[in-house]
């Protein structure tokens, strides 16, 4: 698989170092001298001194052949037009960009981008996963139609305590996929009575999080629309 990265900032350095273990044909291009020089004396590995943005510096980095394209540099804006060009103008099969705002990831995906990695969503998931009081898990966000999938854990004040899954009533827009009773996982039947503790994994739209917060901590149900 040849592959090329664009940003040899620690991200890039640390991402082509295991590329590179792993047996992958790898070329990096870097704006600042310094650091693609560091990819070729202390990696052992390919890199072009050059803006990634731009069409030519891809075209020399011979972006026709690439598998995949990777922009890991500090700046989104720059991401997003390197992982443009590589994919309508040299039709890359694989583009992934670095989000450095999470509240960036949606143009990513609508403007054509195949994958997005964002530290700070990945971070705040852990996060929230670690800490016990915190109703609602992340646990996947689909960039196309702003929806995503959340697990939501009922604690004792929960409104949908003792209530069936006939009986629920999410706010609009939202599907209960599947409950987590203990470590069974099952898809809910109408008849499934709530319980402290239950974990639903809801797919719902992005702007339902505190209409679904309210649900397990205690507040009115939201009517669906």
């Amino acid at each position: 698989m040849y592959i090329i990265v664009v940003g040899a900032g620690k991200v890039g350095y640390y991402l082509t170092k295991s590329l590179l273990s792993e047996g992958e044909e790898v070329l990096v291009i870097e704006k600042d001298l310094a650091k693609a020089e560091a990819i070729i004396n202390y990696l052992d590995g390919t890199a072009v001194h050059g803006d990634g943005a731009e069409a030519t510096t891809l075209s020399e980095a011979g972006v026709e052949r690439a598998d995949v394209v990777v922009a890991v540099t500090g700046h989104d804006e720059d991401n997003l037009v390197i992982c443009q060009v590589a994919k309508h103008r040299f039709k890359v099969p694989k583009t992934i960009a670095r989000v450095n705002n999470p509240k960036n990831r949606s143009v990513f995906g609508k403007l054509g981008i195949d994958a997005t990695v964002s530290a700070t969503d990945l971070l705040l998931s852990l996060l929230q996963q670690e800490i016990p009081s915190h109703p609602i898990v992340h646990l996947l966000t689909l960039e196309e139609g702003g929806a995503e999938v959340v697990e939501l854990e009922l604690h004792s004040e929960a409104a949908l305590i003792g209530k069936r899954c006939s009986e629920v009533e999410l706010p609009g827009h939202s599907v209960l996929a599947a409950i987590v009773q203990g470590d069974h996982a099952a898809v809910p039947s109408p008849d499934t009575e709530l319980q402290v503790g239950d974990r639903l994994v809801i797919v719902t739209s992005t702007q339902n999080e505190t209409a679904l917060r309210g649900l397990c901590l205690g507040h009115a149900p939201v009517p669906a629309r």
